[in-house]
Parts: C-alpha cells; sequence; structure tokens
C-alpha cells in the first residue's frame, strides 16, 4: 500500500513553525509522506497565523489557494479558533482546528486519508523529529500560551493561559536536537521569562537531577550542552537580571530579546504593560556594566491608540539614550478582538507611517554606529549558507531571519553549521563583512 501523500503550509511566528514541526513529525511517524507542492497530494494542511490583520489575509490567501490547487484542505493554527471567519470566506475547507491542536489534526487527516501501513525499517523518523529549520540551529519552545492581558493582543484567546512544559523533557529534547547536529537553540515562548511560574516553579528530573523549572536553571542546563543559546521573548520582569551573569560567563549567549513596546508612561499603561521607562534604562545601564558585550534586542509599535506627539517624542528620546543593537518597529494594527479597538483616539494611517519612518529613521542611525564600532573586531560566527559567492553567517549578536548577517565573500573553505572566527573589515546599517582568520 502506497502511504499517502500530506502537502503543508506554515505560516507565522517561530512558535507556530514548532508546531508545524511537531504536526509534521507525527504524520511521518505514523508513514505519511510529506511533499513540499500542492500536486497531486492527498490532503493539504495549511497552518494558520491570526495575530494581527495582514496575518489574518495571508492566511486565507494560501488557504484559498490549497483550496484552488488541491480543493482537500485542513486548516489548523491561531485562526482557526475563529472558524466562523474561515468558513465565511472558504466553506469548502474539510476541518478546522485550532492552535497547538496536534491530535485533531492528525484525526482529521486519518479520517480523510487512512494510515497507511508502516514499516518502522524503511520508514524511519529521525529521532529528533522533523524539522523545518536548517540542521544546524532549532526553535527550543518552553511553553504555551499567556497569562498578559495586553489590550493589543488576541494570544491570551488564541492559544490559552500560560502552560509550562516539564524541564526535563525541555531539556530531552534540546540534547535530541544537539545530537543531530544542531549549534544553537533558540528559546521561544509567548512569555519566555515566566517559564515556571505557572506551576509554581515545581521541581522535575532530569538525567536523575532534580531541577527548579524556572528559566535561570533551564539556561543553566542548556549550557552544559556545548552550543549557542539564544533567548527570545523575555518579557522585562526582575528576574531577567539573574541571567546576564551568565552571559557575561559565557554559559549563553550575550542576547536579550525584550519587547518593551513604547517608552510612554502614559501608552505603556493603555497597553497594560509593565515597567518604567526610568527603571528600564537603569537595568539595561546595570546589564552592561555586569556583560558589556550584550545584544538587546527589541520591538515596539507607533501610533496606538491615543499616542500624542509628545508620546511618539518621548519613545524617540528612550532610543537615543539606551542605544538598543536591534530593534523591531510596527505600525498599530487593529486585531478582532482586541480590547486597544475599543480605546478612543484611534491615528491616522498617515501619521502612523510618519512615525514609524521617523523611528527607523533614528535607529539605522543608532545601529549604523554600533555596527561601524565592530570593523577591527574579531567575532564568532555561524556560517548559514555556502554558494558560488561566499558564505554567508551570523554572529553572536544576531538571530537568524530577523537580524543582521556576516558577508565572507569568495569564502569556500567553510560548511554550513562552521563556527568560525572572523576579522571584521566593513559594515553597513544592518549587515558586517569580514574575512575568516584561517
Amino acid at each position: 500500500m502506497s502511504s499517502p501523500t500530506i502537502g503543508f503550509v506554515s505560516l507565522g511566528c517561530p512558535k507556530n513553525l514548532v508546531d508545524s514541526e511537531r504536526i509534521l513529525t507525527e504524520l511521518r511517524t505514523q508513514g505519511y509522506q510529506v511533499v513540499p507542492s500542492y500536486d497531486n497530494a492527498d490532503l493539504v494542511i495549511v497552518n494558520t497565523c491570526g495575530f494581527i490583520d495582514s496575518a489574518v489575509q495571508e492566511s486565507l490567501e494560501a488557504i484559498g489557494e490549497a483550496l484552488n490547487e488541491n480543493g482537500k484542505v485542513i486548516v489548523t493554527g491561531c485562526l482557526g479558533a475563529k472558524e466562523d471567519q474561515i468558513r465565511n470566506v472558504h466553506p469548502k475547507v474539510l476541518e478546522i482546528s485550532g492552535p497547538h491542536s496536534y491530535e485533531a489534526v492528525l484525526q482529521h487527516v486519518n479520517k480523510y486519508a487512512p494510515k497507511p501501513s508502516y514499516n518502522p525499517f524503511t520508514s524511519l523518523v529521525p529521532e529528533q523529529g522533523v524539522k523545518l529549520t536548517p540542521k544546524h540551529y532549532a526553535y527550543l519552545k518552553i511553553s504555551e500560551g499567556c497569562n498578559h492581558s495586553c489590550t493589543f493582543c488576541i494570544i491570551p484567546s488564541l492559544r490559552g493561559e500560560m502552560v509550562s512544559r516539564p524541564i526535563g523533557n525541555v531539556l530531552d529534547e534540546a540534547k535530541r536536537l544537539v545530537d543531530s547536529g544542531v549549534k544553537e537553540l533558540l528559546v521561544i515562548a509567548q512569555d519566555t521569562s515566566a517559564y515556571g511560574i505557572d506551576i509554581k516553579n515545581r521541581t522535575n528530573f532530569w538525567n536523575g537531577m532534580p531541577l527548579k523549572t524556572d528559566i535561570y536553571t533551564l539556561c543553566e542546563q542548556l549550557s552544559t550542552l556545548g552550543i549557542w543559546v539564544r533567548l527570545h521573548y523575555m518579557y522585562p520582569y526582575p528576574s531577567v537580571d539573574n541571567l546576564i551573569p551568565l552571559m557575561a560567563e559565557g554559559k549563553i549567549l550575550p542576547y536579550l530579546d525584550v519587547p518593551l513596546q513604547h517608552a510612554s508612561p502614559t501608552v505603556l499603561k493603555s497597553m497594560k504593560r509593565p515597567g518604567t521607562i526610568e527603571r528600564t534604562l537603569e537595568r539595561i545601564h546595570h546589564w552592561r556594566e555586569i556583560c558589556p558585550e550584550i545584544t538587546l534586542r527589541s520591538t515596539f509599535i507607533v501610533g496606538y491608540p491615543g499616542e500624542t506627539e509628545q508620546d511618539f517624542e518621548l519613545l524617540l528620546d528612550f532610543l537615543e539614550k539606551a542605544q538598543l543593537d536591534r530593534v523591531g518597529c510596527f505600525p498599530y494594527s487593529p486585531v478582532e478582538g482586541a480590547a486597544a479597538n475599543q480605546l478612543a483616539d484611534q491615528i491616522p494611517e498617515a501619521i502612523k507611517q510618519e512615525r514609524f519612518h521617523r523611528f527607523m529613521q533614528l535607529q539605522q542611525t543608532i545601529s549604523t554606529q554600533k555596527l561601524q564600532n565592530k570593523i577591527g573586531k574579531t567575532l564568532s560566527v555561524l556560517i548559514d549558507e555556502v554558494d558560488e559567492e561566499g558564505a554567508i553567517g551570523r554572529s553572536m549578536a544576531d538571530a537568524p531571519e530577523i537580524d543582521g548577517v556576516v558577508y565572507l565573500n569568495e569564502e569556500k573553505t567553510v560548511k554550513v553549521g562552521d563556527i568560525v572566527q572572523v576579522n571584521i573589515e566593513h559594515s553597513d546599517e544592518y549587515d558586517l563583512w569580514g574575512t575568516v582568520i584561517q
């Protein structure tokens, strides 16, 4: 009996990517063949994103394309939590399930494409499972859901309250990934720094050791695996301060992704976000005292309802003072179901775009200067690509797909996954150029 073929589309953030990897692993374990196109596939699965309006539109378009090309489509993911919205546009979708509904997806697949006869000797699945990232790096999701009520976000209604994975299970997965050749683990969750709070930091076991379920203990144990460990989506709790010495000691990468969202006290209060700018600046200064090499990444929203020109100027002033290394900025976009949609003083689109460009222009100047300061230094670089023009890699300051890269023109002696020492010779606004030190 030939194995049914499944086409697969994965949209959205790295957290959704991990969900896709788990579904694909289960499909392969059951003996299904996953194919990279819709042509002649027995079914197509679309793992959707539903966070902002543009993501919803992209997901609906992907579903429509799959229906047009194949006709037999199962939908899952964040947008799947809004079944009526999908059915109104695409009534011919076979089945719909919400985020991290692995069992439901498999049941739907089994219904429309019955499981094949499975021979474990000819249909082996790698121990680390099916990955959608390159072999040398992987995302490690440590919890699901979120307990916050930020007014611009609907993640809790889509993905539920926070549920932390047992630390032993997380470390087992990390070890399997490292044994398979992974050189960098990117630790992710909706709220990474809150890991374990929902279960009161319950003790779990790994390799016979009792371990507290918290982000500090997890990072300490991950540091023993001999790979790069990078932290993303770190809500700015005071406990984050405890991780900086681990970075200074070289146990985890000196890289911290802290989505701050704004700098105006008025806007932060409206967003239901914590912290004051004065305290945040003090902490950033303290972090740099402990670990001068730390790279700080953050994301911000401009044009939030009620944001005045004075609020925006406070944000620009914060950028000047904080001198963050990597920054993402998004004009506020209404999300169906978000509390912010009901706020007064919605900002006109033209003003949002004008503030976005002013913000990015300032941050581009800061980024340009920071990268110029790296000229003449020697950096460790993880190689991501090698082609006829040379190699492209990332330094410890660069997360894949969202930060800059290091270009090694005409370099042919390295391989993907190598970590090499590079002398930095040139820079621009976001990227570096250098030569491998032989």
